[in-house]
């Protein structure tokens, strides 16, 4: 018995990322070793996204109530500068995808998207309805159904009605918001088992035959993807800071880009952020806030998918646009990505929206979803991996820009 407690104590007590790498490393030797096995251990990776889905609504719905209801009056929160770099990142990034898929076009294989049942939005018009909507949706609906826009609202207009309550209250709100961090670290912990069973049936599935035949355009979109990471952030960031920005990108991407990749879930990965946030010291005023929004809104990933997917439509179409209509695909894809869901998938049905630009109908750009869910194994998870650790990299650089003023 004591040996087991042992056991239990050093995995808790481990380097989670490197638990995590062994994670995958098992998971890809059981789908080579056999196949069945690895559809078996599924069952890991479904328990496990399923568990953060379940805590991240109420998780966002409890911390930014009692972040905005405990808040000392007159101690400043710096969300309006985080709002605008999320912002600006998200364009630059759509900008970025305009610019390399005009480098490097790429020719779709259109294929038969009739088995995909899907309601696209038909233009930003109704995009903006569906925000205004979901903004208003019942608080009770909002929570069971995943709407982030809307527990986001209710969760700040409670936290306003009670900020000036009693400090009794506010003490509720504080244990409440305690109670549910100590559930989410505890599904964390077994973060390594979840992924093991992502690793196992993903690679199982599909191994890397179904990308073969679309790695040029994966070429442009990992690549797009890794160029702003690795270079358009850290310019964002040494502006914000004023100094070295590859440490704070490392360790972001490193401890919240990898478990993002595989989880393929910003929503999911709201409580990695928050501790991962934590750990670096920022203000939890702050950060309990940003990144439930930046989880929603903070989208240069899907900003991606959905400019690089809608330009290799163009291209395969054989038209041609000026700068002028690039420039309105780059706030198109923007905005459009603002909107996408905090899910896996979510941006790949917005991108008729983009392709309505162009005059594409949207039984052509359903061809063009159809395509991103087969490419969706490496595209969706390097476009959440990126989605996410970037809400805790702009979170950070504003947190400690102000330092160094």
């Amino acid at each position: 018995m004591k040996n087991g407690n042992g056991i239990i104590a050093r995995y808790a007590n481990g380097n989670l990322v490197v638990q995590i790498l062994i994670g995958i490393v098992l998971g890809v030797v059981v789908a080579m070793l056999s196949k069945e096995l690895a559809m078996a251990f599924s069952i890991l990776g479904t328990l496990f996204v399923g568990a953060l889905k379940a805590i991240a609504p109420i998780l966002v719905f409890v911390l930014v109530a009692t972040a905005i209801a405990t808040k000392e009056v007159g101690v400043k929160t710096g969300m309006k500068p985080i709002v605008i770099i999320y912002l600006i990142g998200t364009f630059l990034a759509a900008l970025t995808a305009v610019i390399a898929s005009f480098l490097f076009p790429v020719e779709l294989v259109l294929i038969d998207a009739g088995q995909k049942i899907l309601s696209p939005p038909d233009n930003v018009i109704d995009v903006l309805k569906t925000v205004l909507f979901n903004m208003v949706d019942n608080p009770i609906n909002a929570l069971q159904s995943g709407n982030f826009i809307g527990i986001l609202v209710w969760a700040i207009a409670i936290g306003f009605a009670m900020h000036y309550s009693s400090e009794d209250t506010k003490n509720v709100f504080f244990d409440v918001s305690t109670g549910i961090t100590k559930i989410v670290k505890f599904i964390i912990k077994l973060a390594p088992f979840g992924i093991f069973g992502l690793v196992a049936n993903t690679f199982a599935q599909t191994g890397f035959a179904a990308l073969l035949s679309y790695s040029k355009l994966l070429l442009v979109l990992v690549g797009t993807m890794l160029f702003i990471a690795f270079v358009i952030n850290p310019i964002i960031v040494f502006i914000k800071m004023r100094k070295n920005p590859y440490p704070l990108i490392i360790t972001c991407i490193k401890e919240s880009g990898i478990t993002a990749f595989f989880t393929r879930s910003s929503a999911a990965n709201i409580p990695v952020n928050l501790n991962l946030c934590k750990k670096l010291n920022l203000h939890e005023d702050t950060y309990s806030i940003s990144i439930p929004l930046g989880a929603t809104t903070n989208m240069a990933g899907a900003a991606v998918t959905i400019t690089v997917l809608t330009l290799a439509t163009v291209h395969t179409m054989g038209m041609t646009i000026d700068i002028g209509t690039a420039l309105l695909l780059s706030l198109i894809a923007a905005l459009a990505a603002c909107g996408a869901s905090g899910v896996a998938g979510g941006s790949l049905l917005l991108i008729p929206l983009a392709c309505s630009l162009f005059g594409i109908s949207n039984d052509i750009a359903l061809q063009v979803v159809a395509i991103g869910f087969v490419i969706g194994v490496v595209q969706d998870s390097m476009e959440t991996a990126l989605n996410s650790s970037t809400d805790v990299v702009f979170t950070a650089a504003c947190h400690k820009g102000e330092i160094n003023l």
